[in-house]
């Protein structure tokens, strides 16, 4: 299975008790496997995993929100222009920049005890699918989209919908 590449940066305080770029590859191969747009090698995505006061400092200058989140998605590509960079490996293939936040990880996967690496691929593919143009925000159609699409993904790699215990 073929799926996006990931520039990754992995700041320190992440730890090395879980392989992250191997967890990272198989959260985008399983949102390449729901979202097909994704199962192209050719296509790249910065994926930069942060402390807190880092993605807080990008919430606080790209959305006006002084708080760290989870992940902060920066597409570069239109939706149009992902699902062409999918059928042509000589198109653009820069998806965009993905950016999560270890301490707010760290807090939600306790929260919901389930171990970070779980919550992680999670938010992986979450981002991903930002970045290959769904928006959760736009309506609860595709909120439920969105979120059908990560259930899915998340079960390719053996994991439990994040979604079950909230509904």
């Amino acid at each position: 299975m073929t799926a996006p590449t990931f520039d990754l940066d992995i700041d320190p305080v992440w730890g090395d008790a879980t392989d992250w770029e191997a967890l990272t590859h198989r959260a985008a191969e399983a949102a390449g496997q729901v979202a097909p747009e994704l199962a192209h090698e050719h296509l790249l995505a910065s994926l930069v995993m942060a402390d807190d006061d880092e993605v807080q400092a990008l919430n606080r200058q790209w959305r006006a929100k002084d708080q760290p989140t989870n992940v902060l998605s920066f597409p570069m590509l239109g939706r149009a222009e992902v699902l062409a960079a999918a059928a042509n490996p000589d198109a653009p293939g820069m998806l965009g920049d993905l950016i999560l936040a270890h301490g707010v990880c760290a807090r939600e996967a306790e929260a919901k005890g389930i171990p970070i690496a779980a919550h992680t691929a999670h938010l992986v593919i979450h981002g991903l699918l930002h970045l290959a143009g769904y928006d959760h925000e736009t309506g609860d159609a595709q909120a439920a989209e969105m979120e059908a699409l990560e259930t899915k993904a998340l079960a390719l790699m053996g994991l439990p919908d994040p979604y079950a215990d909230f509904e």
